[in-house]
């Protein structure tokens, strides 16, 4: 069954690609390349974020609150119609993450999506996600799919704990047309081209190698959100389009909701 859950602390940390690269070579003395990267040095996320039609979502999550959730549609590469991908929730609380997710082809995912009627059972969905997803379609008010976003990986795991996980995403891309998984991996950049965002994922304390490691270079964790920093740049070009208007001032603003509750 393709079905992956998971919890985990993320701390995530802006660098430029030098350090990048040295951290690299450092963390192979303590860790492997992902399976994805054996066979090359980079391979490709795509992503569509799904909100409701006021961007709730991921202007609660901009907010910081303690409990904040996210749905989207995951591939990795550009998939076709008929090959699998993921529909994932991805939620945190107090800190800490926890995914699930289940694969469906492209299409049924498209449908599931789009009509909030569940798929049939098959060996490769898991039914118990399928039924989560459901409930966040009708809570959210079916919600649609806002933003693509894409960027190339280089993913790490410690050869002693494969709790530990630690990746390097560059090359991040967004656009908000087009949203189709198999149109492409392209867009506008998000980053600067220097940039590179590294991801330390684990469940347990990170190991004093790796702090030490951090410490070494002078790196230190910072809020970054993929999402979330798409959103607020569409908002700012927004703001600059209509003549520096104050726009901006409700959009950040989340008002309680009354969440039905569903048997």
């Amino acid at each position: 069954m393709a079905i992956e859950t998971f919890s985990r602390y993320e701390r995530k940390f802006l660098l430029n690609k030098s350090t990048a690269e040295s951290i690299q070579d450092k963390l192979l003395n303590y860790m492997e390349p992902d399976e994805y990267n054996r066979s090359s040095e980079f391979y490709t996320i795509s992503n569509l974020y799904l909100d409701t039609a006021d961007d709730y979502l991921i202007r609660k999550s901009i907010c910081a609150p303690k409990y904040k959730e996210k749905l989207r549609i995951r591939a990795y590469g550009i998939p076709k119609e008929d090959e699998l991908v993921y529909v994932e929730i991805k939620k945190k609380f107090c800190g800490l993450v926890n995914k699930r997710r289940t694969a469906l082809s492209l299409n049924e995912a498209y449908d599931f999506i789009n009509t909030g009627i569940k798929p049939e059972q098959k060996n490769y969905i898991n039914y118990q996600v399928i039924n989560e997803i459901a409930y966040m379609l009708k809570i959210y008010n079916a919600p649609k799919a806002k933003v693509y976003i894409a960027y190339d990986r280089k993913a790490f795991f410690c050869t002693n704990d494969r709790n530990l996980r630690i990746t390097f995403d560059v090359n991040i891309r967004t656009r908000r047309y087009d949203l189709k998984l198999e149109s492409g991996d392209y867009g506008e950049n998000l980053l600067e081209d220097d940039k590179v965002l590294m991801e330390i994922k684990t469940l347990n304390a990170i190991p004093y190698w790796l702090s030490r490691l951090l410490s070494e270079y002078k790196v230190y964790s910072t809020s970054f959100s993929k999402y979330g920093t798409e959103y607020k740049r569409m908002l700012l070009n927004n703001y600059k389009a209509k003549g520096g208007k104050n726009i901006c001032s409700k959009q950040f603003s989340v008002q309680p909701r009354l969440i039905p509750q569903y048997l």
